[in-house]
């Protein structure tokens, strides 16, 4: 089951320890079946609040992704980001392909009524 990367970043100025992360996070990302789906672009805040960029990377399973961040590889370029960007990371695991928000919301009803 294939397993995400999501992060919110703030805004940071320009800086050559981002560049160099830029350089070379698709070389790590890569060791792992990594890719970027979403590295800012616009955001059409629709409901809430939200600032700074977006970015989901996509992993083939969640081991994948935890792989990845617990690397020596990525603990090697990791400070070139946080040193200069802040913001929040999750790892989460994706949605089988069959995924079926109905049945989810009846198997929540049943179990809300069972409780009233």
């Amino acid at each position: 089951m294939k397993a995400y990367a999501l992060a919110r970043l703030g805004k940071a100025a320009p800086h050559p320890d981002i560049a160099q992360y830029l350089e070379r996070i698709q070389g790590v990302l890569d060791q792992f079946g990594g890719r970027f789906l979403i590295h800012g672009g616009n955001i059409d805040v629709r409901e809430g609040q939200w600032s700074g960029d977006l970015v989901l990377i996509e992993f083939p399973s969640l081991k994948h992704a935890q792989a990845f961040y617990d690397s020596p590889a990525y603990t090697e370029i990791k400070h070139l980001r946080t040193n200069h960007l802040t913001g929040d990371l999750i790892l989460v695991q994706g949605v089988e392909p069959d995924h079926d928000s109905a049945a989810m919301g009846a198997h929540m009803r049943q179990a809300a009524e069972q409780t009233a």
